[in-house]
């Protein structure tokens, strides 16, 4: 299992509505990619600006896949990108 999350901040507080609807949209896009095991969207209680993709694919070549699917190139990447700061980090499960 391949295990990525991302921390996104909002660089405009104005822009916290567009991004929470376009990574929702995004989410639904690509839970329904092949190799896609887990894609969840958080957006922080205390710090509203910030977001968390939680995503979890059966194989590298399946993250590789989508990163080539249009969820990303045709919304994330050009939509969602430029209204955020953001931080991957490919993780190992510790537990369970």
């Amino acid at each position: 299992m391949i295990y990525n999350n991302v921390v996104l901040t909002v660089n405009n507080e104005s822009d916290i509505e567009e991004v929470r609807s376009l990574l929702s949209e995004q989410a639904r896009r690509s839970s329904e990619e092949p190799g896609c095991v887990r894609f969840e969207v958080y957006q922080s209680q205390a710090e509203p600006r910030q977001f968390f993709l939680v995503e979890q694919w059966k194989t590298q070549e399946d993250l590789d896949m989508h990163k080539l699917a249009r969820a990303f190139t045709e919304l994330y990447v050009p939509k969602v990108i430029p209204l955020v700061s953001r931080v991957p980090h490919p993780s190992d499960l510790v537990w369970p």
